[in-house]
């Protein structure tokens, strides 16, 4: 009985260490995996940072009244100025319909004000 508890606890070492084995190589390539992963995130991020300054830089106010000047035959373009925009007056607002307080509000403590009526009665 001795020597088969012997075997058996032998190859239960042999298939956990091999299993362990298998463990440690899928876990560092799941490592590689994802340092690739982040260093792709971090090459996007770089790309997205640089279009954007791109873009800034194309956008450049006297670039493009430059550009609407060189290509005014072709656009018929009209440089932008203070008198094409409106008035903050000219935009409708709606109106907000006052708010009636038909009770007074007392201070019966420092956080626990609790409304009042016309008699003196504390409403809910």
């Amino acid at each position: 009985m001795r020597p088969l508890l012997s075997i058996l606890s032998f190859i239960a070492v042999m298939a956990s260490a091999f299993w362990a084995y298998r463990e440690n190589y899928a876990t560092q390539a799941q490592l590689k995996e994802m340092a690739a992963v982040q260093d792709q995130i971090a090459s996007l991020r770089d790309e997205i940072a640089m279009q954007k300054a791109e873009w800034a830089y194309l956008n450049r106010p006297n670039r493009l009244r430059d550009l609407a000047a060189m290509n005014f035959d072709k656009l018929g373009l009209m440089p932008l100025t203070a008198l094409q925009l409106g008035a903050v007056s000219d935009v409708a607002m709606p109106q907000a319909d006052p708010l009636e307080l038909t009770a007074n509000i007392a201070d019966t403590g420092p956080l626990t004000p609790v409304l009042v009526g016309a008699k003196g009665e504390q409403i809910p």
